[in-house]
């Protein structure tokens, strides 16, 4: 989320974690220690909140000493899920209940014998451990990946589990934890809920390992040829927005190439050009929608804005042709910055 300095009104990207009895924020999500927490006993929330005209889907936390916290959501559904989520949270502090957020844990219900962090380890192995693969399919090679089928194989052969049918719920919850993450459509779909289960026991649905250095090559499509290495992920999405230049501050129209490894946004010029003018380093960047931006001119842009703040505090404004449009741009862009590396 994007949080709002206490000093000098900034807003900077946080990795925000909510708890039984608060929210801490970190700077980074791999920081050991966070860089502030916010108890929710005796805290209210406030949404939507209008203290900001021109930045959207901002929610007010205020504290219990009445000091005021905002952050801000890329999307209506998401600023939605945190504020629906922390509302619980109080309540159940008030009622004196333990607040636990729907897990995948309690969904499914796992054994509490069941240790996912030390499974994923095992499974990590290098010897002992599922065996990352070169797998192809529907013209496109996937490095670094292994079939849903080897997972069960998997599972069973280490007595972790009695049957396949446990195989899937076990396998399941290492997925919706982030312990496993899908690789193409198949897998993607399941994930998605298009499938009886969110994991698929079969040899055409790939997956792999968040931190194994997966990465996928070949055509996104027949007259989308991905040649060079810098290039060789799968376009995710592409399609002309305008974009603000950082020194002239002025609109041009650029092609936009969403690729999902490695995490870069690519823009060319539309009339053509193989080469890119430049890219955007997704990788842990937050990206928000955003009605209004102080020093652009009205007749510059028509308010269907969208911010990218990268890890490293790079500000970049785009604005695509629609509201639905700036939505699916938002979200396809998140996905990347998740899973890309």
């Amino acid at each position: 989320l994007l949080m709002q300095g206490s000093m000098f009104n900034t807003w900077k990207p946080m990795w925000v974690v909510l708890l039984e009895d608060g929210i801490e924020f970190y700077k980074r999500k791999a920081d050991n220690s966070p860089k502030g927490m916010v108890p929710l006993k005796g805290s209210s929330i406030n949404s939507p909140c209008q203290d900001f005209g021109k930045r959207m889907f901002v929610f007010k936390l205020t504290a219990a000493k009445q000091q005021d916290h905002f952050f801000q959501a890329a999307y209506l559904e998401e600023r939605d899920a945190w504020v629906r989520d922390i509302k619980k949270a109080i309540q159940c502090i008030d009622g004196g209940q333990r607040f636990a957020r729907k897990s995948t844990r309690k969904s499914i219900r796992l054994p509490e014998t069941i240790n996912l962090s030390a499974l994923y380890l095992s499974m990590k192995d290098p010897e002992k451990g599922i065996k990352e693969l070169k797998l192809e399919k529907d013209k496109k090679v996937f490095n670094h990946c292994f079939t849903g089928t080897s997972v069960i194989d998997w599972l069973v052969s280490s007595n972790s589990i009695r049957n396949r049918k446990e195989g899937l719920m076990l396998a399941s919850s290492l997925l919706s934890e982030g312990y496993l993450h899908p690789a193409g459509d198949t897998s993607k779909a399941a994930a998605e809920g298009l499938s009886d289960t969110p994991f698929l026991d079969l040899s055409d649905a790939y997956y792999y390992f968040p931190d194994s250095g997966f990465f996928c090559e070949g055509n996104s499509s027949d007259d989308d040829v991905v040649l060079k290495e810098e290039f060789r992920g799968i376009v995710v999405k592409q399609g002309c927005l305008l974009k603000q230049g950082h020194r002239r501050k002025n609109w041009k129209v650029r092609k936009f190439v969403l690729r999902e490894d490695p995490a870069y946004l690519h823009y060319y010029d539309p009339a053509g050009g193989e080469e890119p003018l430049g890219a955007i380093h997704l990788r842990g960047c937050v990206v928000t929608a955003v009605e209004d931006m102080p020093d652009s001119k009205k007749y510059d842009v028509d308010n269907i804005l969208f911010e990218i703040i990268t890890a490293n505090e790079i500000h970049y404004y785009l604005q695509a042709a629609s509201s639905a449009e700036r939505t699916e741009w938002i979200k396809a862009i998140q996905a990347v910055a998740r899973i890309g590396k």
